[in-house]
């Protein structure tokens, strides 16, 4: 039998060993540490902690749009996008996460998500020789116009109510309470693709909206918001009961 393989093994000892005292006794090894949540600064991290779970993973949509929609990076711009990671929208299922307006993530994380969603799915030039509408209306919306232009751009796949029809139901009482004025105008400019949803240019074949139509569309759409949303009896009709309800315990 070799001797050759115990030799070896007693050789390799003495330098396991010394590899083992230069560490102190009871610290954890560098670059073992776990890293604290505030100074995480990686995108994809960040990303899928705070924003996956709406926006989808890879910015694909969910719940709410696709942030990886070239389309709707080139009308945004990063200072509205970095404001509303930051703040948040009142009103609306998208909370603030910076720590300055009640969230967790520090301004550097907010950076780097704001920043990040631009540099990992923007693609620049993409709407070059067109006519976009801005991101933010800049006139007042007539929701009687609006009415006619959801029929001519709309209605085909929402319906002419917007109750759904080959699409989803956008009047819907529950939608309209979740989403903003400027979340509309965003969808109606920018599409949904996760849902095969055209742009502002693709609803009438060779017809883009026009930026008043759209203003006035989303005016009309916000003209339907109830107080109440999802409330099985009227506003009038639950103060009458809760008027019985005081009069029979008395």
């Amino acid at each position: 039998m070799s001797r050759i393989p115990y030799l070896s093994a007693f050789a390799v000892l003495p330098l396991a060993l010394l590899s083992a005292c230069s560490v102190p006794n009871g610290q954890p090894q560098k670059g073992s540490e776990p890293v604290a949540p505030n100074q995480v600064v990686d995108f994809s991290i960040l990303y899928a902690q705070n924003c996956s779970a709406c926006h989808g993973a890879e910015g694909k949509g969910g719940a709410s749009i696709a942030l990886a929609n070239p389309v709707y990076l080139a009308i945004v711009d990063e200072k509205a996008m970095h404001s509303v990671v930051a703040n948040g929208v009142r009103g609306t299922s998208m909370p603030a996460f910076a720590q300055s307006a009640g969230g967790l993530l520090t301004d550097e994380q907010i950076n780097v998500i704001a920043t990040g969603v631009f540099s990992r799915w923007g693609h620049k030039g993409i709407l070059d020789g067109t006519n976009p509408p801005s991101y933010a209306a800049k006139t007042t919306g007539d929701a009687a116009r609006g009415q006619i232009a959801f029929g001519t751009y709309c209605a085909s796949c929402h319906g002419s109510e917007g109750h759904g029809s080959k699409a989803s139901a956008i009047s819907n009482d529950s939608f309209l309470a979740l989403v903003s004025d400027q979340g509309l105008r965003t969808i109606v400019i920018t599409g949904r693709p996760d849902l095969r949803a055209p742009d502002w240019r693709g609803n009438v074949p060779g017809k883009p909206m026009s930026d008043q139509e759209i203003t006035d569309v989303v005016a009309w759409l916000a003209s339907r918001r109830v107080q109440s949303p999802g409330q099985p009896y009227s506003a009038s009709n639950d103060a009458q009961q809760h008027h019985d309800s005081e009069h029979m315990e008395k």
